[in-house]
């Protein structure tokens, strides 16, 4: 009798949860860079020194804390003038491990979010993860795609793609997150990776021709670059064709100047939210809104040398008790 109990309460749980997600009208989606999110123990294997407490960096337990206070700020009022719940889903790079995640999701503002994450090869540890919050979003199934070198470089390797298939207002999506290789690597670096994206998304497609997919990251290119390009994305919803991508950053960028991170005086946006046609053209369900590059005074150094950028974590060596050297972005999705 109290199994079946037990049993019937969790099938009314789980009925009220997708209720709840059908009635919201309104979701957002957010992407965010946290720039060297480590903790200060040695992972095995790992090149994480620099982030110790006799490293370089001095990573002591007291900038660790003040660390992921700063973080979950940042997290916690993504979209929430837009979105009272907050992000459905949250794609972030440059986390240590699931150390550094479980105490992230533990901060009062976002003590809400749980997270995917797998480890992976990365040398100096970093990886890519997606927060939820399970209000919003149900996890289905998940899975880390490791990547593929480009003719043989073993340094500039993309950390791999992290892919989070699941339920989004009552309807079936799937995220795609990614760090693609440093500015540091050439260019067809980083068509390498894009191109290894568009056979995943290919793939994807293929089990579901209507599947709504969301591919985001810090892709360390612009809009306009060639990797983009080969991935099918387009600056123009009624320019993208199916099996493509809608890029709204290529506007936001080329159009506004308006980017994620500064380099000597010139905005880049690298962190890209990519949507697909089937999320363009949806008659009733999800479907493509607007964009937003999440820039807030307290996210911006208001003087010396580096007034106007983002303001970090470091300036050089010196610890400033910033946030990252890159900006979040968020997109927002209506249901009909």
């Amino acid at each position: 009798m109290k199994k079946l109990l037990l049993l019937s309460l969790l099938v009314l749980c789980v009925f009220s949860l997708r209720a709840q997600q059908s009635r919201q009208q309104k979701f957002s989606v957010a992407f965010y860079n946290l720039e060297n999110l480590f903790d200060t123990i040695h992972d095995s294997g790992k090149d994480d020194y620099e982030f110790l407490p006799n490293g370089d960096y001095h990573w002591t337990g007291k900038r660790y804390e003040a660390k992921l206070k700063n973080m979950a700020k940042v997290l916690g009022d993504l979209s929430r003038d837009k979105v009272s719940n907050g992000p459905a889903v949250i794609g972030v790079a440059e986390v240590e491990n699931d150390r550094v995640l479980a105490d992230l999701t533990n901060q009062n503002p976002i003590s809400n979010y749980k997270f995917v994450h797998y480890e992976g090869p990365d040398k100096r540890g970093i990886d890519c993860a997606l927060l939820y919050d399970p209000q919003q979003f149900s996890v289905k199934k998940s899975k880390l795609v490791l990547s593929t070198p480009y003719q043989g470089d073993t340094i500039h390797l993309t950390r791999g793609f992290l892919i989070v298939d699941g339920l989004l207002g009552g309807e079936h999506i799937c995220f795609v997150v990614n760090h693609w290789p440093s500015r540091g690597a050439d260019s067809s670096v980083r068509v390498h990776a894009a191109e290894q994206v568009k056979a995943l998304k290919d793939s994807l497609l293929h089990e579901d021709k209507n599947l709504k997919l969301i591919i985001m990251g810090d892709l360390n290119d612009d809009p306009m670059d060639m990797s983009l390009k080969v991935l099918g994305t387009h600056k123009f919803p009624d320019e993208v064709k199916k099996g493509d991508f809608y890029n709204p950053w290529w506007q936001t960028l080329e159009d506004r100047g308006v980017g994620t991170l500064l380099y000597k005086g010139k905005w880049n946006l690298f962190d890209q939210i990519l949507i697909s046609k089937s999320l363009l053209e949806a008659k009733k369900g999800l479907v493509y809104e607007s964009n937003e590059v999440f820039n807030r005074e307290y996210l911006i150094q208001q003087d010396g040398n580096y007034k106007g950028s983002p303001l970090r974590t470091f300036g050089g060596r010196s610890w400033l008790n910033g946030y990252s050297d890159h900006l979040p972005t968020i997109v927002y999705l209506e249901k009909k």
